[in-house]
């Protein structure tokens, strides 16, 4: 079983069936926050030489293979400053105290982004973000 440390210096061990659901969702989306969307809708396009499947004001998303990356412009006034990697979890309020009880901090509170899309995320302790993602 792995270790993973907590917020007040204690060690919590994470739990088989855990572990196991981290590790077998996978990091499907990552989310760069951007300040000027409509260049780096090209930027992007020209990087990952595909359209975007969605292309709004609020959100831009690339569809390749199974990776989606996202261009979020309202992330920066969010307080992130870098890409955010997303884990597609089944459950997200049971993943994100998960989290939470080994020593995560909220940094984005569950929210519904829109057909019942699901995200939240969590800093670690040196700072670094993680997203989780759950579909309607």
């Amino acid at each position: 079983m792995g270790q993973r440390g907590h917020r007040h210096g204690t060690a919590r061990t994470i739990s088989e069936v855990d572990k196991e659901f981290f590790i077998l969702q996978g990091i499907k989306l990552f989310v760069f926050p951007v300040k000027d969307i409509a260049q780096a809708k090209t930027l992007y396009s020209t990087l990952l030489g595909v359209e975007p499947y969605v292309a709004a004001d609020y959100y831009v998303g690339f569809k390749v293979g199974d990776q989606e990356i996202g261009l979020d412009p309202y992330g920066h006034q969010k307080g992130i400053t870098g890409p955010i990697g997303y884990w597609d979890v089944d459950d997200i309020k049971k993943s994100l105290q998960t989290l939470l009880d080994a020593g995560a901090q909220v940094q984005q509170a569950v929210q519904d982004v829109g057909g019942g899309l699901l995200i939240a995320s969590v800093t670690d302790a040196d700072g670094n973000s993680i997203g989780l993602r759950q579909a309607p």
